[in-house]
């Protein structure tokens, strides 16, 4: 796992490759609106695998329809190359349920 915070130019770079990623607070965040509780469940649930097997858990909320996450690694309180790829991986799952 890569635990080096991102620099301001690392970061700018990734933010165009992730549309709707914004950091707000020192992290990544990004909020999902999906139709319905139900598919707004099932994002979590479907990302929850990549998730636990990556061992990097985002702070996430969910209230009917939406899904409001925030990305950062914890223990270096910045933002690494790991929520990069969180976040393209959340991106991934988010076009699939589209």
């Amino acid at each position: 796992m890569n635990r080096i915070p991102l620099s301001e130019n690392e970061l700018q770079t990734a933010l165009q490759l992730l549309p709707g990623w914004t950091v707000q607070g020192g992290k990544l965040h990004r909020e999902y609106r999906f139709p319905d509780f139900a598919h707004a469940f099932g994002f979590m649930a479907t990302c929850s695998v990549f998730i636990e097997k990556m061992n990097h858990h985002p702070d996430w909320s969910n209230v009917y329809n939406r899904v409001s996450i925030d990305l950062s690694t914890h223990d270096v309180n910045g933002i690494t190359q790991n929520d990069v790829e969180l976040a393209r991986r959340l991106e991934a799952i988010a076009g699939k349920l589209a």
